[in-house]
């Protein structure tokens, strides 16, 4: 569900810039599996209210760490696709984040009041007053009326971005030239 706004974005900005919505269907990924048992660990740790399960806290970070291991191994092995070393880049802000914090996601108590969440632990987001690393945290609210009330960090803007680029650039969207950069010549041949 996370990533599903920035794929929506992506495609709408794909096609306004003249891409193929058919060409995202040929993205190859290698290793795919390893980002489906990576969800099913987030699953597993992080149980939708429907599930018939609790997962313990420490089973809970465990799963956690364990499936953003595997999809860091995933963006490696990807890093060929455009848009992934970018969506890596803001995995390993996350980790950090979560790795000097002691295994969850601090939030600061104010985005998590602002998302509606009070101030519990939510999936891995934690309030923290102080945590360490802050400008990695979950800082950020989106309130409970837009997006069922979540926190975001710069990690995931980073993932969002990574995103969007990935989907815009899969479509073959004809994107426009960067300033200063020169565009190739053509020659008669």
């Amino acid at each position: 569900m996370v990533l599903a706004l920035p794929v929506v974005v992506g495609i709408v900005l794909g096609l306004l810039a003249r891409g193929d919505l058919r060409r995202l269907a040929s993205l190859e990924f290698r290793r795919v599996e390893l980002f489906y048992v990576a969800v099913g660990a987030q699953i597993l740790a992080f149980p939708f209210a429907f599930l018939p399960w609790h997962t313990s806290d420490g089973a809970a970070r465990a799963l956690w760490l364990a499936s953003y291991g595997l999809l860091v191994c995933a963006a490696v092995i990807n890093r060929h696709v455009r848009g992934v070393p970018v969506i890596a880049a803001g995995m390993v802000a996350n980790i950090v984040a979560v790795v000097a914090n002691g295994g969850h996601m601090p939030a600061l108590p104010q985005a998590l009041r602002a998302a509606g969440l009070g101030l519990r632990t939510h999936y891995n987001s934690t309030a923290v007053a102080a945590p360490h690393l802050s400008w990695l945290v979950d800082r950020w609210a989106v309130p409970r009326d837009l997006h069922m009330g979540n926190v975001f960090s710069v990690g995931d803007v980073v993932i969002a971005i990574g995103a969007v680029f990935l989907v815009v650039s899969a479509m073959g969207a004809k994107l426009p030239a960067l300033p200063g950069r020169r565009q190739p010549v053509e020659t008669a041949g």
